[in-house]
């Protein structure tokens, strides 16, 4: 049985509204951080967040943002003012993994941290800070950051799953990111899909007609495939 529930939540005076999804069954259970697209809370990371459940983990996703998204104006302003200010990035990203711990339900022993789109960029982030974390885990996610030197920070596994025809991360990007990891010396692992642009996750991207944006089900769900393993490895 999956329990579902909305969590509300302050950080430095601004209210922020996370999902909640159980499947642990009542029992200490393996629990996971989902970071939402740039689109904000939508429908994807609160699926994301059940179908964790149906794994039988606890998973929360949370809310980045602290406000509806109404427009791509808005939001690129939202993301470009995160990505200048990664303190606070970082801050929101970490109370929302010390939330998911406190939950009755989860093991504070087993955690991992996924993210979609900016929200990949939000949980290496979270790696970068040096959160106590088992795996992150980023899915057609913005690698670059302004703090390269921070990987010596990552005591989590980390695992990136790219589309090779992705717009936004192009090789340049990919290669910067190996370098950073090589240097920072974090167990990393890079996924690269043929034939795959960006939000290869999302269903409802294709409506949105950006160039370089479309869902991949073959790619979807191989990278779930693959985050899987990187839990099994970390867990057992």
């Amino acid at each position: 049985m999956i329990t579902t529930r909305d969590i509300t939540y302050d950080i430095d005076g601004k209210s922020f509204t996370g999902y909640l999804a159980d499947g642990s069954g009542g029992t200490k259970a393996p629990a996971v951080l989902v970071a939402h697209e740039g689109g904000g809370m939508t429908g994807h990371p609160k699926e994301r967040a059940r179908m964790l459940a149906e794994l039988g983990y606890v998973a929360f996703a949370m809310d980045t943002f602290g406000e509806a998204i109404t427009s791509r104006e808005q939001a690129m302003k939202i993301l470009g003012g995160l990505s200048a200010d990664l303190p606070t990035l970082r801050k929101r990203a970490n109370v929302a993994l010390d939330l998911l711990k406190a939950q009755p339900n989860a093991d504070a022993s087993k955690t991992a941290a996924i993210g979609f789109c900016f929200g990949g960029t939000t949980v290496l982030e979270l790696a970068r800070s040096g959160a106590d974390v088992d795996v992150v885990v980023g899915f057609h996610s913005g690698l670059g950051t302004s703090a390269p030197q921070d990987a010596k920070n990552i005591r989590a596994k980390v695992l990136v799953c790219l589309g090779a025809d992705d717009p936004i991360i192009p090789a340049e990007q990919r290669d910067a990111f190996i370098k950073e990891m090589t240097a920072g010396g974090v167990d990393w692992r890079m996924e690269l899909y043929g034939g795959t642009g960006h939000s290869f996750t999302n269903r409802e991207v294709d409506a949105m007609g950006l160039p370089g944006f479309k869902y991949h089900e073959a790619t979807d769900r191989r990278s779930w495939a693959t985050m899987r393993d990187a839990f099994a490895e970390a867990w057992t």
